[in-house]
């Protein structure tokens, strides 16, 4: 399989600025999705780039299956446990007792995910060079 990882690293950066399109525009519940689905392929980027396989889609995973001498740290898998509430509550009313995605939003909580992309992307970005 020919290595891809500055195609996934792109499509992850492009992600997070349709994320924060989602954000400018009302779609919280968008904005969270997209920056979590930023924060997945970034990461799967990376273990391209070192030429490990990895399946799956918890960013709190990803981050922990990484090798040690990355650095992960409390902070990022901290980031990483915020996308992860996104997978699904962002889009499927049964993510919730009742109701559906968009009442469960706002502009806070899109940006906070928003932000732990950046953060995560910043990193995949500093390891891959």
């Amino acid at each position: 399989m020919p290595e891809r990882s500055r195609d996934w690293l792109a499509q992850a950066e492009r992600d997070l600025q349709k994320a924060e399109l989602d954000l400018e525009h009302g779609f919280y519940e968008w904005a969270c999705f997209t920056a979590q689905q930023s924060a997945e392929k970034a990461l799967k980027a990376l273990y391209q780039h070192l030429n490990m396989s990895v399946r799956g889609h918890s960013i709190v995973r990803l981050l922990r299956g990484l090798p040690e001498h990355l650095g992960v740290d409390e902070d990022l898998i901290h980031r990483g446990r915020v996308l992860d509430r996104y997978y699904i509550e962002a889009r499927y009313p049964n993510g919730f007792p009742e109701g559906y995605p968009a009442e469960f939003f706002d502009r806070d909580i899109a940006r906070e995910a928003i932000d732990a992309a950046q953060k995560i992307l910043r990193f995949v970005r500093d390891k891959m060079g």
